[in-house]
Parts: C-alpha cells; structure tokens; sequence
C-alpha cells in the first residue's frame, strides 16, 4: 500500500464511540469541576438546569446549581465509564456561564464536537479601539459572525471579553486565527475570502494534494495615514558648560536707569506719573468701547422690484363675463336647460290629467 493513502483519512470514516465494555470497572476516584457564573444568567439557568441534569446523567456525571455562591459543580459517579465525560461536562457549564444557549452548549457532549473559548479583553490596550474591533468581529447586523459560522460550521457567541466557540476541531482553529487576526487590526473580510477559496479547493478531489498558496489571496498592509505630530515639541538646547548669566537685582536696575540716585519725593512723583498714564490708558479704550454702540450699522442696498412679466396675457373680458353670469345665477338654482325641461315635464302631466 502506498503511503500517502495511509496517511490520508478516508471520507465519512468516524471514531468508534466509547461503551461500557472498553472500561467495564469504571473510574477509580471522583473528579469534579466548579465554575462561577455572572447575575444575570441566573434566571435562564435555573430554567433549563433540569435539561442539564437530564443531559449528564445519560453520560452518569451530576451536576449541581448553587445559587447562593453563584457556582455549577459537575461531578463524576461509581457508574461513570467514559473518563472524558467530565471534561465534556466541564466545558458544558463554562459555556452556560458564557451566555451559550443550552440547545447549542449540549453538543458539547458529542464525540465530534469540541469548545475554545478566547479571551479577548487584554489583546488590546484602549478600550475605544476594543470595542471597534469587537463591532468589526459582529458585522453589520451580525453578517460578518453569520458568514464565518457557515464557512467554519461552528457557533460562535461574542460576549464581553470573550469569544466562545463550538463545532469541529478543523473550524475552531480556523475562529481563533480570524478572531486574532480581528484583534490585531486585520479586517475579517479577508481572511472569510480565504476560507470560501479553501472551501472551493477543498471540494477538487485533484487539488486536495496540492500547495495551495498560489490561489490565496496575498494582503499587503498600507499606512495610508501619517503618523500625528505632537503640538508641544519638546526641542533640546545645545549644551554649553557656562552656566547662564545670573539675574539683575532690583538695585542694578535702578542703578542703570539712574532712578538710584533721585531723592525719594522725586521717585514717589515718577511712580504717580507712572499711574496716572496707565489710568488714562484705561479711560480711553473704555470710552473707545462705548462709543462701538453709537456707531450706525451698514444699510443694505434696495433692491428694486422686478416688473411683472407680460409673457402671459390674460383674457379680461372673458373673466368679466364669467363674473356676469355667476351674479344672474341663484345660489343652488338649477342650469336654464335643465329649468326649460322641467317645465315642459310638468304641462304634459297636466294635459294627462
């Protein structure tokens, strides 16, 4: 036999399930797993917790809801068979406390199904962004999630800051790259291109053996926008090794000015002076101000009225004449005709009689 048909899987060819006679004296110890669970979900859980005990204990695993806590604990019995049991159980009540619906987080227990849920919270820094990205993750109206479980055949459920998902193990490899790939800025779109050009490849039997990387579509990314300058620049000065000079004291600058050697009257008339022409300063743009509410605003040009066009000529007479007959005309009288009929209607009755 070849070796590339030992090593290929044949269609349609599934695991044989595991029964109570691959380990007929069951589990040695008990195993048991606890998660906790957010308010909110409290009330659908204590709905459908009797589906779930119903479920498990096909598989003999039990399952308890302590509201109290806030907890679900599965656990393993003596007629336990199946060592995995748990582990699917496991994953069961951690797919309830991530707000999946019962009928899509009871596949769980199915030999081809599996779960990954990925945590998405820390991935990014600002919170604005995060939130981009997980409405870009969404789609419009939820398309772009509808689109990549049809491809992937798996349920995908985006809830906080996590992305649960269940289906086969080939498609959630294929989600947790798109939903790190949507983390990391890179639209889904293209890589929901890629999976439909697999999708496609994959259904050529010829092809299947092939490198596929010639049909895949190559994105490259663009910086199309520059990168922000800041407003404050902070510019370095060059460095000297002379310190800077040192200040001048209030008496150098009198002495340089000459105010040092007046005598006090004649400092105390220069401060005055000094006042009194800041006083006056002040005085004039106030009067300045008050004057801006006498002055007249700018009147608008007139503008002339246009003369009426005489393109349409209207017929007076006709009108008057109109008017004429409306004023002969009583109101709710009948058309002179229709009177003349009548007339002649009620002279042959008469005749008859």
């Amino acid at each position: 036999v070849d070796e590339s048909e030992l090593l290929t899987v044949p269609d349609g060819w599934k695991e044989p399930a595991f029964t109570r006679e691959d380990n007929p004296r069951g589990l040695l110890e008990e195993s048991s797993f606890a998660t906790l669970f957010p308010k909110y979900r409290e009330a659908y859980l204590k709905e459908c917790w009797p589906l779930v005990q119903k479920a498990l204990s096909e598989h003999f695993v039990n399952a308890t809801l302590d509201l109290i806590e806030g907890s679900m604990t599965v656990t393993t019995t003596k007629k336990t068979f199946d060592p995995y049991a748990i582990i699917r159980a496991r994953d069961l009540i951690k797919l309830l406390a991530r707000s999946v619906p019962f009928e899509q987080a009871v596949r769980i227990l199915q030999d081809d199904v599996a779960c990954d849920i990925i945590k998405i919270g820390s991935l990014v820094r600002k919170r604005e962004s995060f939130i981009k990205r997980r409405g870009r993750l969404l789609g419009p109206k939820g398309s772009t999630l509808k689109a990549l479980e049809l491809l992937t055949n798996c349920y995908i459920m985006v809830q906080g800051n996590t992305v649960s998902a269940l289906g086969p193990f080939s498609g959630l490899k294929e989600v947790r790259k798109v939903v790190l790939d949507t983390m990391k800025n890179i639209h889904p779109i293209y890589n929901i291109k890629t999976l439909m050009i697999k999708r496609e490849l994959s259904k050529d039997p010829e092809l299947r053996s092939q490198n596929w990387e010639r049909f895949l579509p190559k994105f490259k990314r663009k910086n199309l926008k520059k990168r922000k300058e800041p407003k404050k620049k902070n510019v370095k000065k060059e460095y000297t090794p002379f310190p800077p000079p040192q200040p001048e004291s209030q008496i150098d600058k009198e002495l340089a000015s000459g105010e040092y050697f007046l005598k006090e009257s004649q400092k105390k008339r220069k401060r005055l002076e000094e006042i009194k022409a800041k006083q006056a300063d002040a005085i004039k743009k106030r009067q300045e101000e008050r004057n801006k509410a006498f002055i007249p605003p700018k009147e608008k040009p007139v503008v002339k009225a246009k003369k009426a066009s005489t393109e349409k000529k209207i017929d007076i007479e006709a009108i008057k004449e109109k008017v004429k007959n409306a004023k002969k005309k009583k109101l709710g009288a009948l058309p002179v005709e229709e009177v003349k009929l009548k007339i002649a209607a009620d002279e042959k009755k008469k005749k008859k009689k």
